[in-house]
């Protein structure tokens, strides 16, 4: 051995290194799904204030059409008074005066005019401030109907307008031509009814909510609240120029803030909106509560996580240390060098077999000496061994068993989430027909139109059933995981592919409805022998992929065609899934089936599907082919055979 000093190299701290992976590892995914799940949480919360908010609107949207007819009733049968046709025909402002003083009363209207057949106004009663009705007489001013409304009246029977002749209400207004026995206009008739706050006040004390009106360039009329009525034009008309106008959108006040949706309403072919919105202060509250929870979770982990790699690295190392030390002085000395052994660990076994190795050592340091350029060799030979099958296990096990199966499990499991929504809001409303069964029945049959119960009846079964088949394709992924890892229970099993190709569109559902139009060609085919789950799985991966290739509508072809056996050949079945989507270019194609491809962006896949379809057909003995062109489309072909070989 040299007598020179060696170059001793630094070494990097294990305690380091394992504390910094006990929190990469640990604190940093804990802390990503925590703030994940507030987010999401945050999220939910929105939704149900909006869809609460959406169903608000639809009820003031039925009050307004209720006016709408209540005027178009109430001008029938103000029209078809004789003693009003004939007032109008001789115009006797006094009679119509009173008569109409006696209509408005048992209306719903604020006022009523009238005008004769040339459009003059010869009355018009009101309704004040105290409810108390009063009229006016143009006398020797003319007050003329509008050219284009006249117009309108001629063809038309009547013609409904919003309008915002005062800043602090909305007008509903609607004109009707008054007709003679012998079909001649003999004048017109004016019904207008307000919207200001006491309208805004009526909806806060029926709904429960804060609310304001806005015309359709965007201007606040009325609100609840004065607050609101601050709000900048532009805010306002950011939010009309959304992609949906009852977007969900929040306002904060001074004392607290407020979720909001603009609805529309709309009047005859006129339109406005009515600004819908509820406190947030109990939501936040609740998150609040939630944060703190979970910074405390995280807290307490990490505290615990930190204590016992400090423990267990003091543990570890202490012996480890003392077996380096060990290790160097073997390596200054000629002497032998022996260690005492502490412990019955593994430490403990490797501390004795050190032991031996020194007395070995330095029996037999000579002999070792020559020998020494080998055993480097091979224990470099040994490390890169290792080390390839340590990579090739990680790989095998990642991707694989986990990238495949979370990959694999996002379809069904997120199509299970998505109908959650609907069963939940059916609920609400089944429970909403209970409650008012048990406080007023004779509103039985009022309610069941109200939420739509006999649609409900029928696509409730078909929403359950739909949520089952999702489990049950959630059961079948986690079955094929546990065949894969434990190959001798996985059975072949007989099956008809057209049916689990309807199984899987069936998952699909959500995602083709109103969107993708879906054309199956079967013909009669024999039922193949194979592993039910796993050909499953290659239909769920290409469809799927079919699907994210069209964007917006587009079509999708399905077809089944049997092979006949020939001397070389077994009995086959062919299944071609063609689709109307982006296409891909040749650069592309030749890569599909490479594992970890993929031309999605980071996180939208994992680039694995086709690669394991691939390798499922494969070791089914079968082909899967693949054309497509930029722009066009994208076509499957898959062909199986009808009895499996021995593999």
């Amino acid at each position: 051995m040299s007598d020179k000093k060696r170059h001793v190299p630094q070494h990097r701290s294990l305690r380091s290194i394992l504390i910094v992976w006990f929190i990469i590892f640990s604190v940093l995914p804990l802390a990503f799904v925590a703030w994940y799940s507030v987010f999401k949480f945050e999220k939910a919360i929105d939704n149900e204030l909006s869809e609460r908010l959406r169903g608000n609107g639809r009820e003031i949207e039925v009050m307004i059409s209720d006016y709408y007819t209540h005027l178009m009733q109430s001008r029938d049968s103000l029209v078809k008074n004789p003693h009003l046709l004939y007032n109008l025909t001789t115009g006797d402002i006094k009679s119509i005066q009173d008569l109409s003083s006696e209509w408005i009363k048992a209306s719903v209207a604020s006022s009523l005019s009238l005008y004769d057949r040339e459009g003059h106004l010869l009355s018009t009663v009101f309704k004040d401030e105290k409810n108390n009705v009063r009229s006016f007489s143009p006398n020797a001013e003319k007050i003329l109907l509008n050219d284009k409304y006249l117009s309108h009246l001629k063809t038309k029977s009547e013609l409904g307008l919003v309008d915002y002749i005062e800043s602090n209400k909305i007008s509903l207004i609607l004109f009707s031509k008054v007709v003679s026995s012998s079909g001649k206009i003999i004048g017109y008739v004016e019904q207008i009814i307000d919207l200001k706050d006491y309208f805004l006040t009526r909806i806060k004390a029926k709904l429960k909510l804060e609310a304001f009106l806005v015309r359709d360039s965007g201007q606040i009329i009325a609100s609840t609240l004065p607050q609101f009525k601050y709000l900048s034009k532009g805010f306002i008309d950011k939010v009309l120029r959304g992609a949906d106008a009852d977007k969900f959108f929040e306002i904060s006040t001074d004392s607290e803030p407020y979720g909001f949706i603009l609805y529309p309403i709309t009047w005859d072919k006129s339109h406005f909106y009515i600004a819908l919105g509820v406190t947030k202060k109990d939501s936040q509250s609740v998150l609040k509560n939630v944060n703190i929870a979970f910074l405390s979770v995280i807290s307490v982990v990490v505290l615990f996580l930190l204590v016992t790699v400090l423990i267990s690295a003091n543990w570890l190392l202490r012996p480890i240390n003392e077996l380096i030390g060990g290790l160097r002085s073997f390596d200054k000395t000629e002497s032998l060098v022996q260690l005492p052994v502490k412990n019955k660990t593994e430490i403990g076994v490797l501390t004795s077999a050190f032991n031996e190795m020194s007395l070995k050592i330095f029996q037999a340091r000579n002999d070792l000496k020559k020998k020494i350029k080998e055993l480097e060799m091979a224990n470099n030979d040994l490390k890169e061994a290792q080390t390839k099958l340590v990579h090739s296990a990680k790989m095998t096990s990642l991707g694989q068993l986990v990238a495949g199966v979370a990959h694999e499990l996002n379809n069904p499991i997120g199509f299970i989430y998505s109908n959650t929504s609907h069963l939940k809001d059916y609920s609400q409303k089944l429970f909403q027909i209970i409650d008012t069964v048990e406080k007023n029945p004779e509103k039985l049959q009022e309610i069941k139109g109200q939420v739509d119960y006999e649609f409900i009846k029928k696509d409730l079964p078909q929403l359950i059933k739909s949520c089952q088949d999702g489990a049950q394709r959630t059961r079948d992924i986690v079955l094929g995981l546990r065949n894969f890892s434990r190959l001798e229970e996985a059975q072949l099993k007989e099956i008809d592919l057209r049916d689990a190709l309807d199984t899987t569109l069936n998952l699909l559902k959500g995602e083709i409805t109103n969107r993708i139009q879906v054309h199956r060609q079967y013909e009669p085919v024999p039922k193949v022998l194979c592993y039910a789950s796993q050909i499953n799985q290659v239909f769920m991966n290409i469809l799927s992929n079919a699907v994210q290739a069209i964007q917006g509508s587009g079509q999708i072809w399905i077809s089944t065609l049997p092979i006949k056996a020939s001397s070389s050949q077994p009995g086959r079945v062919q299944v071609s899934i063609q689709d109307s989507g982006m296409g891909m270019d040749a650069a592309v194609l030749e890569k599909i089936f490479e594992p970890f491809f993929t031309t999605k962006g980071v996180g939208q896949g994992t680039g694995l599907g086709l690669s394991i379809s691939y390798g499922i057909i494969q070791n089914h003995g079968g082909e899967i082919q693949v054309r497509s062109e930029k722009g066009v489309g994208t076509e499957f072909i898959i062909i199986i055979p009808v009895i499996q070989g021995k593999r």
